[in-house]
């Protein structure tokens, strides 16, 4: 039972090396303070607790992504989610869904990269800059806008009831970089991306049901990225 100034945290853990079959562990993490993020807490029950709980973490600022994981029934980034947000006196954390466990909420990220690195995520450019720079208008610029704040965390991806169903997937967040590509006028090859996503597994498998919108921490819109894809194919 966690005491008043302690809040529960009920961690997943699993290690494929000794362990038979995941399990839950919980610990009593000291709440002192009104902006406890779930980063720290588990960064507390590291240092102090058990040392070898294992988990992602850079930049701690909600930039890199590096942290995002399944809390309190939702996917977050856990640097900026403060316990005192969360309801109970208990945080149950899981490890990002639909990729294999490599410790405890450390998973393996290779199939997610590999969808990101088939849609070829670079400007592609037949033609010489003007000067040293591939210049854009204002209104051009602006249809960027949101397009390029994804970090890439990966909580599309795994809130995603398609790709828990489907290996092959591209996915949501690989599917909206196609399109921020797509739509960037200094990019001219507007033909191949469309060729990259128009297959079996690519835009078409997308069921709209908007659960890499409500995930994201970022409040982007890969449903709508996938979306105009799919319209430009029409």
């Amino acid at each position: 039972m966690a005491k008043k100034n302690e809040i529960c945290f009920k961690v997943f853990r699993f290690d494929p090396d000794k362990d038979r079959k995941p399990y839950f562990q919980k610990f009593q993490v000291p709440f002192v303070r009104k902006d406890l993020t779930v980063l720290e807490g588990l960064f507390y029950i590291q240092e102090k607790l058990d040392n070898s709980l294992t988990f992602r973490s850079s930049c701690r600022t909600a930039v890199c992504g590096s942290c995002a994981m399944h809390i309190d029934g939702g996917y977050r980034l856990a640097c900026n989610t403060l316990v005192s947000s969360l309801k109970g006196n208990k945080v149950t954390i899981r490890p990002l869904g639909h990729l294999d466990i490599i410790k405890d909420l450390f998973v393996d990220l290779e199939p997610f990269w590999e969808k990101y690195e088939f849609i070829k995520p670079y400007l592609i450019s037949k033609t010489p800059p003007s000067g040293h720079e591939r210049l854009q208008t204002r209104s051009e610029r602006a249809k960027l806008d949101g397009l390029i704040d994804c970090i890439l965390c990966g909580c599309c991806y795994s809130s995603c009831m398609v790709t828990l169903t489907n290996d092959d997937y591209l996915g949501p967040a690989a599917l909206l970089w196609a399109n921020r590509f797509y739509v960037d006028s200094r990019d001219d090859a507007g033909d191949e991306r469309l060729g990259i996503v128009n297959v079996e597994n690519g835009v078409w498998r997308c069921h709209t049901i908007f659960n890499c919108q409500q995930s994201c921490p970022k409040d982007l819109n890969p449903a709508s990225c996938i979306s105009n894809l799919k319209m430009k194919l029409i």
